[in-house]
């Protein structure tokens, strides 16, 4: 399998796509806005005009994209992928959605002879393009197997959780304590600005304590900064919430703390900065502690 297909070449799509053509893969890319395709030119990126360029001829093909309503487009649609792919290429949904809409694409997938795979990724756009990254994996075991280069190519681990729908959960659960890490950690800085502890002396004083996390050493500098340029877009990670909300009403599920930060997230959108990293949440805590206007 070195011939890939990538359909999304935003942020975390260009990450992808930067390790597979480091590690000797050959890709093609589409994405609406052709500049993010041009940007890896050099790198060997050739430029699809539609997503039946990036199939065609392809091993297998990757989708990369920024919401369910888009992938349930560019999978289902007229013009779709499963509507133009090659039968022999396998297929991979890489977008964080809802795991109902990861099995309606396998169930069609499969009624059409295509090979599919649900495999979300973990990590910022950063981290991936470092190897970083852990990919979920759900659907054939041993198909799994097959596409394993793939996966070392892109991540630090590919973990097999189960059948499809179950990579999906795994991706949602990840995020959810991801986005909570974030939004305590704007906390404890708001709470210690106003206090009057300068936040780049609390930021580094809390690194080499025992709650150090990823999120400080990635997001810290962000808040501290004020600095907002995105690894995952704050209006993305509000997607997020709202699928883990949906999937808990779904189950009778309670996800208090989910809420809470769907709502400082909602917020920060509305205040005009729904494309800064999710770090600029701290921005909307500021304003809560009467520390902006």
């Amino acid at each position: 399998m070195k011939r890939l297909g990538i359909v999304g070449v935003g942020l975390l799509g260009s990450a992808v796509a930067s390790r597979l053509l480091a590690r000797g893969f050959e890709a093609t890319g589409y994405d609406t806005r052709p500049d993010q395709v041009t940007a890896l030119a050099s790198s060997g990126l050739r430029h699809a005009k539609t997503v039946s360029d990036a199939a065609e001829g392809a091993d297998a093909v990757l989708t990369i994209l920024p919401t369910p309503a888009v992938v349930e487009q560019v999978w289902l649609g007229a013009e779709g992928l499963l509507a133009t792919a090659p039968k022999t290429a396998v297929l991979m949904q890489m977008s964080t959605v809802s795991p109902a809409l990861s099995v309606r694409i396998a169930e069609e997938a499969a009624r059409r002879g295509f090979a599919f795979l649900e495999v979300p990724i973990s990590g910022h756009s950063n981290a991936v393009m470092q190897g970083q990254g852990t990919i979920f994996v759900g659907g054939d075991a041993p198909l799994f197997e097959t596409c394993r280069p793939i996966f070392d190519a892109i991540a630090s681990k590919a973990v097999y959780v189960g059948g499809v729908g179950d990579a999906s959960v795994a991706k949602l659960a990840a995020n959810l304590i991801g986005g909570m890490n974030a939004i305590a950690l704007a906390e404890a800085l708001v709470l210690g600005a106003k206090s009057g502890v300068e936040p780049a002396r609390l930021l580094a004083a809390l690194q080499q304590s025992p709650v150090r996390s990823g999120t400080m050493d990635t997001r810290g500098p962000l808040m501290v900064s004020h600095r907002f340029d995105p690894f995952i877009r704050l209006d993305l990670f509000l997607k997020d919430f709202a699928l883990m909300l949906d999937e808990g009403r779904r189950l009778g599920v309670p996800l208090p703390l989910t809420s809470v930060a769907h709502q400082l997230c909602t917020a920060t959108s509305a205040a005009g900065r729904g494309g800064e990293d999710l770090a600029a949440v701290i921005t909307t805590l500021e304003y809560l502690a009467g520390m902006r206007s």
